[in-house]
């Protein structure tokens, strides 16, 4: 793709998202350009990442064909506000920011500005976020396909209503902190029974792998999955059932319940 990607922000997510892009080998490192707070922290994105940086928003915005707004939600609205006369009318805006609506963009940009707003996850590190994608109604089908392809770059992507993104924040922007702290709680066990924990973590890690790709790509219900693990008289079904005991569903709605309930008051 012959676009310039350009980084306004660059912390956990915009990182991953910058390095999922990288790591795809589809954009030259010339057509990207990010900026940054300080200069501690352009030089370590010049040297872990191998393309341009720069202190200077306007910079960046100008520079941008795509322009990837990776900054907190409480900074969003000073920054749209510093770069509003940097945006050329083509530029297609991406927001990151949690919180922030389609709306609250154009209030400051204008409605004629064409804007993009999703939610990734971190896995866009290794090339497979999933993310959730929603456009006003400036973009055209060719630039709507130009952000597809930037998605899958490092991913999957649905389109999705902007009304349903505080569940989606829930399901996946949040979701891989909870798949981390079920990775630590089977390794915790694991080590309880004797296995070493290096050992441990890559076995917890791979079982969740093959797991998932197991579900993607055989398109079963998960229960139908979990029914052909479960032997009658088996191991597993005492781990389901201990499971259920404890809560383990109920726990899971809740968390993400509280979640959306977050991202809705933001």
């Amino acid at each position: 793709m012959d676009k310039k990607i350009g980084f306004i922000g660059c912390g956990n997510m915009g990182k991953a998202i910058l390095g999922g892009i990288i790591n795809s080998g589809k954009i030259a490192l010339d057509n990207i350009f990010v900026s940054t707070r300080s200069k501690e922290s352009k030089l370590k994105i010049e040297d872990e990442f191998k393309v341009k940086a720069s202190l200077d928003n306007n910079e960046v915005t100008a520079f941008s064909d795509i322009l990837f707004l990776a900054v907190k939600p409480n900074m969003f609205k000073d920054v749209l506000n510093e770069i509003k006369d940097s945006i050329n009318k083509d530029t297609l805006v991406v927001s990151i920011a949690a919180g922030v609506t389609v709306k609250d963009i154009e209030d400051i940009l204008g409605t004629d500005k064409k804007i993009v707003r999703t939610m990734p996850n971190t896995p866009a590190l290794v090339g497979e976020a999933m993310s959730a994608v929603c456009f006003n109604k400036n973009l055209n089908d060719k630039e709507r396909e130009d952000i597809f392809s930037i998605f899958n770059m490092f991913g999957k992507y649905e389109i999705l209503e902007e009304k349903y993104f505080h569940g989606f924040i829930a399901l996946c922007g949040s979701s891989p902190a909870y798949v981390f702290m079920f990775i630590e709680a089977m390794a915790d066990a694991a080590v309880k029974l004797g296995i070493p924990r290096n050992k441990a973590y890559k076995m917890a890690e791979q079982s969740i792998l093959g797991s998932a790709k197991l579900a993607l790509e055989t398109g079963k219900h998960p229960g139908e999955l979990k029914d052909m693990v479960c032997s009658p008289g088996g191991t597993t079904i005492e781990a389901v059932i201990e499971l259920e005991n404890s809560g383990f569903r109920s726990s899971v709605i809740k968390a993400l319940e509280k979640c959306a309930e977050k991202s809705e008051n933001m």
